[in-house]
């Protein structure tokens, strides 16, 4: 059997859009005589759709698009991800489902078991899980069709109770399908292989596994749709962060593909530049507007911009104070040269000075301290908001993890924007994507990269003044955001313990600055914003 894989990038609720890329699809796996084409979980809606799928005329139109992708499936088959109507009166509505369409109809629904709510997952708010397994025939051939989390529930200690395949592999499938919708993390490709060798080798059974490509706001899809034969051999791997449609032949699946994990660095860069575009395309904007400081953040969230989006789109500010320093300045401008982006300067020293003089009566006799420091990143917010707003520019955010971890930002200053391109990246990795960068060239003045970081919001200021040193804090950071080691067991690590207790607490308390800011791109396996969900107001560790 020809099989063919469309890892494509799909747009939550653009129904005319994403029938049309799968109409395209199912004419080019035509022509190169498929007799099936997969394509990913919810594809037909986009993933994820979460509280559209309340609305009564969103479903209604899912079930349109079904019905003309339907249509165009006569001499082919397709599985097709979409929700569904749950007929029980008990349970929830809906269903998460895989169409199998052909002969113009369609013949066959199967529904999703396993609905992960966990991380970024929220799938049983909205679906019902399936209870009933059931082999689908294509041409003579039984397949066992599963939707994502079917098949990943291999861990030692299993989440759910029953595994899918467990049932389905009874009925002796010749095939396992799987459609996916796997977020990207720089960890997540390993996961995936093993994911896949996993089920192979214990069902001895050739695996499809067909992801989306794409993101939606904060999740980033870096397709890696991949087919294994029954010894757990990888026999192909579609590409990252790029729309395919391969047509592979089932019965000739030759263990001829490298499944070693690209380096970290590149995956986050090119999932950063994807998620930059599609945030941009997705919503109708062209344009965005950033501060340049002279810094390395602005700096690597400036390049990945310019990649994603054109230099003629890009724009840099440059908003010096009193405390900035001269060589600040100018490597914000030979970075803006080296781009070719437009750029400016545009002192805030008088809007600066103006609040102080109209504040002064109020401040008089208190000392200089974080107040002044955050009126200077507030000028900076207010310029440029005032230059988004009047030329139409998107404010991109340049804040790292490792900032927005301990609440070393201004709210309403250096951490407003309308999209958070390096949130989830830490400031140890920041540096080594302005090295990955300057791989070829000298893009990012090597001054940005080697001077000790600084805000530049008081004399002589470094960040070191108010963290610790950024490779030992992005370490503790690590382990209690991503491993959730709590501060006995990081001390039992060896880090030392004054400074685990100082960093914990600025973490905890800091909590209701990151509610505050914009969406941010996620490329680490757990991320701030939607998929790591801490209260406000908490005693812990405080």
């Amino acid at each position: 059997m020809n099989v063919a894989l469309a890892q494509l990038d799909f747009h939550i609720g653009h129904f005319e859009q994403n029938t049309a890329k799968m109409l395209d699809a199912i004419h080019q796996a035509q022509l190169g005589g498929a007799e099936l084409i997969v394509f990913p979980e919810l594809c037909i809606t986009g993933y994820p759709p979460r509280d559209f799928l309340e609305f009564a005329d969103f479903l209604e139109r899912v079930q349109q698009a079904v019905q003309q992708v339907a249509k165009a499936c006569t001499s082919i088959h397709a599985l097709v991800g979409a929700p569904s109507v749950n007929p029980q009166l008990c349970g929830k509505n809906l269903f998460n489902s895989a169409y199998l369409l052909g002969e113009g109809k369609v013949k066959h629904v199967i529904h999703k078991t396993l609905l992960p709510t966990y991380d970024v997952f929220d799938e049983y708010r909205y679906f019902e899980p399936n209870k009933a397994f059931e082999c689908v025939e294509v041409n003579g051939k039984k397949i066992a069709v599963v939707i994502c989390e079917d098949s990943w529930d291999i861990a030692d200690d299993p989440m759910y109770t029953v595994h899918p395949l467990d049932e389905l592999i009874k009925e002796n499938p010749e095939y396992i399908i799987n459609l996916s919708a796997s977020p990207f993390s720089h960890t997540q490709h390993r996961k995936r292989v093993e994911m896949m060798r996993w089920n192979t080798k214990k069902y001895r059974c050739p695996m499809v596994y067909v992801n989306h490509v794409g993101a939606q706001t904060e999740l980033i899809f870096d397709g890696g749709s991949m087919v294994f034969n029954a010894g757990g051999d990888c026999c192909e791997l579609l590409p990252f962060f790029k729309e395919e449609v391969r047509i592979v032949n089932m019965q000739q699946l030759k263990a001829n593909h490298p499944v070693n994990e690209p380096e970290a660095v590149s995956l986050i860069h090119d999932a950063l530049v994807l998620g930059i575009r599609d945030y941009f395309q997705k919503l109708g904007f062209k344009n965005a507007i950033l501060g340049l400081s002279g810094g390395i953040d602005s700096a690597v969230t400036c390049v990945l911009a310019v990649e994603a989006l054109g230099k003629e789109n890009v724009w840099g500010v440059m908003m010096p104070s009193p405390f900035s320093s001269q060589h600040s300045i100018g490597d914000a401008v030979q970075l803006a040269k080296n781009l070719g982006i437009r750029y400016n300067i545009v002192s805030i020293s008088e809007f600066y000075q103006s609040f102080l003089q109209g504040l002064q009566p109020l401040f008089e006799g208190r000392p200089f301290d974080v107040t002044e420091e955050n009126i200077q990143a507030r000028c900076r917010a207010v310029t440029l908001m005032a230059l988004s707003n009047k030329f139409g520019h998107v404010l991109l955010n340049t804040s790292n993890k490792s900032e927005a971890a301990v609440g070393y930002g201004t709210l309403y200053g250096d951490m407003c924007g309308g999209l958070s391109v390096l949130g989830d990246v830490y400031k140890t990795q920041v540096y080594e994507l302005a090295h990955y960068i300057n791989r070829n060239w000298e893009v990012i003045p090597v001054h940005t990269i080697v001077k000790p970081p600084s805000a530049e919001l008081r004399e002589n200021q470094k960040d070191t003044d108010s963290l610790p040193e950024y490779d030992i804090l992005d370490k503790i950071l690590f382990q209690y955001i991503e491993m959730r080691k709590g501060p006995a067991e990081l001390k039992q690590m060896g880090f030392e313990a004054a400074i685990v207790d100082r960093v914990l607490k600025m973490v905890n308390m800091n909590e209701y600055k990151r509610h505050q800011t914009p969406p941010i791109l996620r490329v680490s396996d757990k991320a701030f914003g939607m998929g790591r969900r801490m209260p406000i107001v908490a005693k812990y560790l405080q």
